[in-house]
């Protein structure tokens, strides 16, 4: 199961998919931030908001509210009073802990990943609902009922779910890896999304790059170097036409 659950996490990135990384628990709100960013995916490791998925175009509202409110404490002489400033700052903090994963989503997940089926069942029931894949760790207390990939392991283990999520983001990177294939890109040995998603506007630098350092290879190549001597032209003698002697 676990090897089918990687291959559905690959298809749906390699099609340009989204998949959603949701873990609350104290155990699993760090790794399952770090392997969503490492991929380029979503996340929701605080609090899951009742009808995040359901009701969508609610979301939408507060994300937006979410990018306003970063507008407004972006610009500088905004002519906020210290008040009005710390109110904006708390209120944008309270949204990014709660959205700060989803922000840049634009739509519906294509698929979820799970740790902890028990402390997401909202999650897991909206996404029945809508009919979305859900991958999930069960640990022996967790039901499989809905859960369209169940993957037996321990989620309450740190080290366990590290691995966890682990394997999903690599899947998740494989996929891109296939998708950016089409286009003659490669991902290399990259561990940072961030380094691949840089490589449309990075081309074109470091080909200049290339040219400027050749060009500065031929205008030292030949410092150090004695030039060679001038060679002298060759001396011509001219010869004076005999003269005609006087008649005695």
């Amino acid at each position: 199961m676990l090897h089918q659950a990687l291959a559905a996490v690959r298809d749906t990135v390699g099609n340009n998919g989204r998949v959603l990384f949701v873990g609350t628990k104290r155990q699993a709100a760090d790794p399952i931030a770090e392997a969503a960013k490492r991929c380029g995916q979503y996340y929701i490791n605080q609090r899951w908001l009742g009808g995040l998925l359901t009701n969508w175009s609610t979301i939408q509202v507060s994300i937006r509210t979410l990018r306003k409110i970063e507008e407004q404490l972006g610009q500088v002489g905004s002519g906020f009073t210290k008040k009005e400033l710390l109110s904006l700052s708390r209120q944008r903090d309270k949204l990014e802990s709660s959205l700060g994963g989803i922000k840049d989503m634009g739509g519906l997940p294509d698929i979820l990943f799970i740790i902890d089926t028990n402390k997401e069942d909202l999650a897991v029931k909206e996404a029945q609902k809508l009919g979305i894949p859900i991958i999930a760790i069960v640990d022996s207390n967790c039901s499989v009922d809905g859960i369209t990939y169940p993957i037996p392991g321990n989620d309450d283990s740190t080290r366990a779910i590290r691995l966890y999520c682990r394997l999903v983001s690599d899947a998740a990177l494989s996929g891109l890896q296939k998708s950016l294939s089409s286009t003659g890109r490669d991902l290399g040995a990259s561990e940072d999304i961030t380094e691949v998603l840089a490589l449309d506007g990075g081309n074109e630098g470091a080909e200049a790059s290339e040219r400027d350092d050749s060009d500065k290879k031929k205008a030292t190549a030949g410092r150090g170097r004695k030039a060679p001597p001038a060679k002298r032209a060759p001396t011509v003698t001219v010869k004076k036409a005999p003269g005609k002697k006087k008649d005695d």
